[in-house]
């Protein structure tokens, strides 16, 4: 009610035609009553608090943006300056000098007043003129001792300035180099440096456990988890009685098997596919039934909820729920009854849905079967493989027949498929990485990703017609002036994206460019700025449609061991197909979605993060050990100081403008080049050059590169 007001009370301040009122004009617009206005008032006086409003001298109320002032989340660089990005959608992000930054740390929700208005060259510049709430209260760094009675910790991450001071009685048992968690106790003030105390000390700098420690605590990612959740694990995870399948269907005679990596634990997807006598395919996929054994309200859910998702760190996982479920009673190993939700689907011949069932069931898996083995069936007709499991291999050729007329349809309908060559970091015992290995993306992976694919936009269209709450994975349509500088910057290429008669992007267009540059040495290059260029997805309690997969309908159905959306999805499922979706169940439901939508997005992005940093890491260390060495590469970021260049091992690294002594180099940002004033000699993205690798800070994460020459066609 309260997230109501206030939403009202925000759009009406931001419309066109409003005119600036005093908060009793407010209150009679609202017709709220007098008795309620305190509290109406309090909401305002919040919104002021947070930024959304700003009131006059004479006490008149109107939008942060009427009042001139730029309100956003302020992302700092480690030179000192920084941004501010906008709350407003489509707004370019206001340049913040060092010297206006005003003590604000990246993160920090700010107010700024534009100082410089943007030119066609220059974005508009700014000042910070209050910090509405602070972002980082802790910070992972190392520790160094000044004295006996202070010391310092430099943060890891660089975009946080500055070191954070911390008196004696702040050290609690850290020494000098330990890597630590700071928390700060005073913010930075009038030159003055930030202040904290030692919260735990995580280990010696440079032990590579502690680094992936660091920068899981630095994401502020759960690991451990707490006793009572584990405890309560042990209760649950037992194996089930047999009246919880007496109304469940019972698939345990189907030909039903997992297909994942080699190494994975957590088997929460297995698949079954027959041929029909109508011509038509029988595709079940059935999921681990997760809420059978976490309830919600329960210790583990309320664990469950704060991680989120699960989070993949090359040796390391952070799981969502405990091993004694993820890797245990919810695991759908072979040979053992469990306890599933399957969807059962007719496709026909053209890849239709034409029809399904989505039921409570319990299944038994015929076989734990990896990646590499089906793809080797079917690509290879490896004969030991075929002979082993004889009992599948019929299934197999029919799934990739299925498979195949699934890839057809999406194809037709215009779905984006980026071709990026995926790589896997190879640990040696003790932890040193000695390989970097292009990760196959073959047949096997393909089928099993088609077969989500569908089983979720089955899913999820079912439940948006039936207009139930629910959990949405949507991505949203590309902005249009992400669009435009697309457009120009394929057009360098000789490439053209065609939006048709509609003004709005269809991602068939996309597509089109796809295909064209496939095999071409700028295919990289585009591809790579052309995600950069759309939304990133995210889940919603709005079924907006999914713009890459171009969906009208999808979600997150099928993996609730690592992901939370997952899990609340397959809540309300099962209160609808046992008829337990009342009002009130209905109304509870309603409540939450929004969220564990908003909740688990986030949660994504700093998993996201941590498994990039965590790649730098180890990229860096392999790196350490070849410096002097030459490679090819191709370019694929081309900035105002400098050229990143990614070689064929997926290592990216930096070639600075400053260290090019063969000319002095300009920057053109609308064709993503640069060119010598001299030479005119031009590099840009999708370009291949020799480098020789010069510099790896395992610190910083970062890869030094000299460009040696430009590569011949």
């Amino acid at each position: 009610m309260i997230d109501k007001v206030k939403e009202h009370l925000i759009g009406l301040v931001n419309e066109p035609g409003y005119a600036p009122l005093t908060k009793e004009e407010l209150a009679k617009i609202f017709m709220v009553h007098k008795t309620e206005r305190p509290l109406f008032y309090t909401y305002i006086d919040e919104l002021e608090e947070d930024g959304y409003i700003v009131k006059s001298k004479k006490g008149k109320i109107m939008s942060a943006q009427r009042a001139g002032l730029f309100v956003g989340k302020f992302i700092s660089h480690e030179k000192g300056f920084g941004f501010v990005e906008s709350d407003e959608e489509f707004v370019q992000d206001l340049f913040i000098p060092a010297d206006d930054v005003n003590t604000a740390m990246h993160g920090d929700r700010v107010v700024a007043e534009i100082i410089k208005e943007a030119t066609e060259e220059k974005r508009a510049e700014g000042k910070i003129i209050r910090i509405i709430k602070r972002e980082i209260t802790e910070v992972v760094g190392t520790f160094q001792k000044s004295n006996r009675q202070f010391g310092f910790v430099i943060p890891d991450n660089k975009r946080v300035n500055g070191d954070v001071y911390v008196p004696k009685a702040g050290f609690n048992g850290a020494s000098e180099g330990d890597k630590v968690v700071c928390k700060l106790t005073v913010w930075p003030k009038n030159g003055k440096k930030a202040e904290g105390v030692i919260r735990e000390v995580i280990g010696k700098k440079g032990d590579r456990y502690v680094e992936i420690d660091s920068i899981v605590r630095a994401n502020n990612l759960p690991d451990d988890f707490p006793k009572k959740v584990l405890k309560e694990a042990q209760a649950v995870a037992v194996p089930f009685e047999k009246e919880h399948i007496e109304k469940r269907a019972d698939y345990r005679d189907w030909n039903i098997f997992t297909i994942d990596g080699s190494d994975a634990k957590d088997l929460d997807d297995a698949v079954s596919v027959s041929k029909l006598p109508n011509g038509h395919y029988r595709l079940g996929v059935h999921i681990a039934d997760v809420t059978h054994y976490v309830k919600e309200g329960s210790k583990i859910d309320k664990e469950a909820i704060k991680r989120a998702t699960s989070v993949y760190l090359v040796d390391k996982v952070i799981p969502m729920l405990p091993k004694e479920l993820s890797n245990g009673v919810c695991s759908l190993n072979r040979g053992e009854d469990k306890l599933t939700l399957s969807v059962i689907m007719e496709i026909d011949r053209k890849g239709n849905v034409v029809d399904h069932e989505i039921t409570e069931s319990v299944i038994r898996s015929k076989a734990r079967m990896t990646y590499t083995e089906v793809s080797d069936i079917l690509e290879k007709n490896d004969e030991k493989l075929c002979k082993t499991f004889a009992h599948l291999v019929d299934d197999f050729r029919t799934a990739e027949e299925l498979a195949r007329i699934l890839m057809d349809k999406r194809d037709r309908r215009g779905a984006i498929d980026f071709n990026f060559p995926e790589s896997k970091i190879v640990l040696d015992s003790e932890g040193i990485p000695v390989d970097i290995e292009p990760y196959e993306r073959r047949i096997a992976n393909r089928m099993i990703e088609e077969f989500m694919l569908v089983t979720n936009e089955t899913v999820a269209e079912h439940f948006y017609w039936m207009t139930m709450p629910f959990v949405y994975r949507i991505h949203e349509n590309p902005a249009t002036e992400k669009m435009e500088t697309l457009g120009k910057f394929i057009a360098t290429f000789g490439y053209k994206v065609n939006n048709g008669k509609d003004e709005e992007i269809h991602p068939k267009a996309l597509q089109k460019v796809i295909k064209q540059i496939a095999g071409t040495k700028e295919e990289h290059a585009i591809s790579a700025i052309m995600l950069r260029s759309l939304r990133q997805a995210r889940y919603s309690p709005v079924c907006e449609g999914h713009f890459g997969l171009a969906a009208k309908y999808y979600s997150h159905f099928t993996s609730p061991i690592r992901r939370y959306p997952d899990l609340q999805i397959h809540r309300i499922i099962k209160e609808v197909i046992n008829g337990r979706m009342d009002d009130k169940a209905k109304a509870h439901f309603e409540s939450v979605v929004s969220y564990i939508s908003d909740h688990s997005s986030e949660q994504e992005r700093a998993a996201e993060v941590a498994e990039r940093e965590v790649d730098d890491y180890y990229k860096a260390v392999y790196m350490e050990k070849r410096i002097g060495k030459e490679y090819n590469g191709v370019i694929s970021g081309v900035t105002n100081f400098g050229i990143f260049v990614e070689l064929e091992n997926s290592v990216e690294g930096l070639a600075r403008l400053a260290d090019m002594n063969d000319d002095y180099y300009d920057y053109f940002e609308e064709t993503f080049c640069v060119i010598g004033e001299r030479t005119k000699k031009t590099y840009r993205i999708g370009d291949s050059v020799r480098i020789k690798v010069i510099n790896a800070d395992v610190d910083r994460k970062e890869i030094d590169f000299k460009i040696l020459r430009k590569n011949e066609d």
